[in-house]
């Protein structure tokens, strides 16, 4: 009988070996996407210090008032734009991108190509 490993516990697995070779640092923070169901979040990362230098995503009130749905890639997009513009605001121009073990697709794609035309570079 051969047995398949559950979607959830390659997405970690993934993201594990991802992360062996993505860090920020304070010139370059890390850009980390977690997707749910029903929700989609994103962080600035300083890996060097430990610290999220900011944060946005759908559970926000603010960001859902604006959104049909939270689980769209509209969200995503909306998500990936509002970041670019906190982490401009914070000063940062450069990140590398962190897709969380995710296929670069969809929602995952979505968010990074707003980011991408809000002004971060990666």
């Amino acid at each position: 009988m051969i047995k398949k490993t559950a979607r959830s516990i390659a997405r970690v697995k993934r993201h594990n070996r991802i992360r062996n070779h993505v860090a920020g640092t304070p010139e370059r923070p890390r850009l980390s996407v977690y997707r749910s169901n029903k929700h989609i979040y994103a962080q600035i990362i300083d890996d060097a210090a430990g610290t999220t230098i900011c944060s946005a995503s759908t559970m926000e009130k603010a960001v859902a008032e604006k959104l049909d749905s939270t689980s769209n890639v509209e969200a995503a997009t909306a998500v990936g734009k509002i970041l670019a513009e906190r982490g401009k605001a914070k000063g940062i121009e450069m990140v590398v991108f962190d897709r969380g073990g995710y296929i670069f697709h969809g929602k995952v794609k979505a968010l990074a190509e707003a980011a991408r035309e809000a002004g971060l570079v990666f």
